[in-house]
């Protein structure tokens, strides 16, 4: 089976997206899938060896640029190729250019409106090449803001256009009017273009089937999955308990949550036997957020206590997570993925999440942590202080993550899943 496999950039950030989208279309590779990884707007960025192509579709500078001008859609396709240069997209990325849905309205509409939008020769571009040059059998399109270029790749290929969802609904509903009512009149129209949609649990795949409006029958579940690790032991001190943190530094991920509660922890247990660790992606807009946020601990007396890595790779995601005793990325929102929890399931680590969204299932199905009550910062300091003063149930929790996540949620399966879903269609 030849399978195109689209997937966006997310302008040089380490995104859970991109890792996973390249982590499952790697997977299917050793499964017999000749599969092609086509990035879109950027060059994706993994923290495992990236198989995506050296070009990208839907560049991120002509797709602003075709936006804003419809001189633009008439460039020379020398010069319109030359735009969407790899090369030229990550140095751009660097810039940190806005990725704000409020930004983003009039641009989420046109793409959303396919070959009615004003990128209508970035999809004309994109179907010549899959009709030329590499010939599917089916087309993965790997998020719903896609939705657009299922009836054009349909119509030229003939072949079967499947779309994963993976979270799009936050950035939805944060479009300012008019557009965010267009987006979503748009998303139901051309959700008929698609054959079928996959999500990575139960929880999204019955919102996002209602959200969509969509049969339960073209909405699949394929879990989550990752590389497998190396079983390590926890390197974090007996006497100090270590809270981690990994994810982007922004207020929905609620970083200024689990802040507050590092409060609370510190004032029960005394600052010299407390440490709260971060790492993951800053951008330029939550800046002033996290500097707020260190003031705060600053203020507080907790500034020596707290510890931020910064972006941090693969190996050194590992590192980081193994120096943990108890994990937590309290979302204000109802998360669709959480791979970053799972990866410290993986290590071993408990988990304490907000009881919403994809972490009822995940802390459910691996038995490695604790929920408490969303948007509730003495809630989770108290989760935290229960597990830290129960060793043993920390040791248990942990070895039953560990173990779980071997077993269900390893790249292997999850490739196993998604090819079955496709081999239902593409036949």
């Amino acid at each position: 089976m030849r399978v195109a496999y689209i997937a966006a950039g997310a302008a040089g950030m380490y995104c859970g997206s991109c890792i996973h989208d390249n982590t499952l279309a790697t997977a299917l590779l050793r499964q017999g899938v000749d599969i092609t990884l086509l990035p879109t707007y950027t060059p994706l960025r993994t923290d495992e060896a990236d198989i995506s192509i050296d070009r990208v579709f839907y560049g991120g500078i002509n797709v602003y640029l075709q936006q804003k001008s419809s001189v633009f859609s008439r460039l020379p396709r020398p010069l319109s190729w030359l735009l969407d240069r790899p090369g030229l997209l990550q140095g751009l990325s660097r810039l940190n250019a806005s990725t704000d849905a409020r930004d983003l309205g009039e641009l989420t509409v046109s793409v959303l409106a396919g070959e009615e939008g004003r990128q209508a020769r970035q999809l004309e571009q994109l179907a010549a090449w899959l009709k030329t040059e590499f010939r599917p059998d089916l087309v993965h399109l790997t998020n719903s803001m896609f939705v657009g270029l299922g009836r054009r790749l349909k119509a030229e290929l003939g072949v079967p256009v499947l779309c994963g969802v993976q979270g799009e609904d936050l950035f939805l509903d944060d479009l300012v009017e008019p557009y965010k009512d267009r987006a979503r009149q748009l998303l139901h129209e051309r959700a008929a273009d698609i054959d079928a949609f996959v999500a990575p649990n139960r929880y999204y795949a019955d919102h996002m089937a209602e959200y969509i409006g969509l049969p339960d029958e073209r909405m699949h579940v394929v879990p989550l999955g990752m590389v497998p690790l190396e079983p390590a032991p926890v390197q974090a001190p007996d006497d100090v308990c270590t809270i981690g943190y990994l994810a982007r530094i922004c207020p929905e991920k609620g970083f200024h949550l689990l802040v507050d509660a590092f409060r609370l922890v510190a004032e029960e247990l005394g600052p010299e036997r407390v440490r709260l660790k971060a790492a993951g992606y800053l951008g330029a807009k939550d800046k002033a957020y996290f500097e707020q946020q260190q003031s705060r601990l600053a203020r507080w007396g907790l500034a020596e206590r707290f510890e931020y890595a910064g972006e941090v790779d693969r190996a050194g995601k590992f590192e980081f997570l193994r120096g943990l005793h108890l994990f937590s990325v309290p979302t204000v929102y109802r998360e669709a993925k959480g791979l970053s929890v799972l990866e410290a399931l993986a290590c071993g680590v408990p988990v304490v999440q907000p009881g919403h969204g994809a972490f009822t299932e995940m802390v459910e199905q691996t038995g490695g942590g604790a929920l408490f009550e969303p948007e509730s910062a003495p809630a989770l300091a108290q989760t935290l202080l229960d597990l830290w003063r129960d060793a043993p149930q920390r040791a248990a929790l942990g070895e039953s993550a560990r173990t779980r996540v071997a077993q269900r949620f390893t790249a292997e399966a999850a490739a196993g899943k998604l090819l079955g879903v496709f081999e239902r269609y593409a036949g």
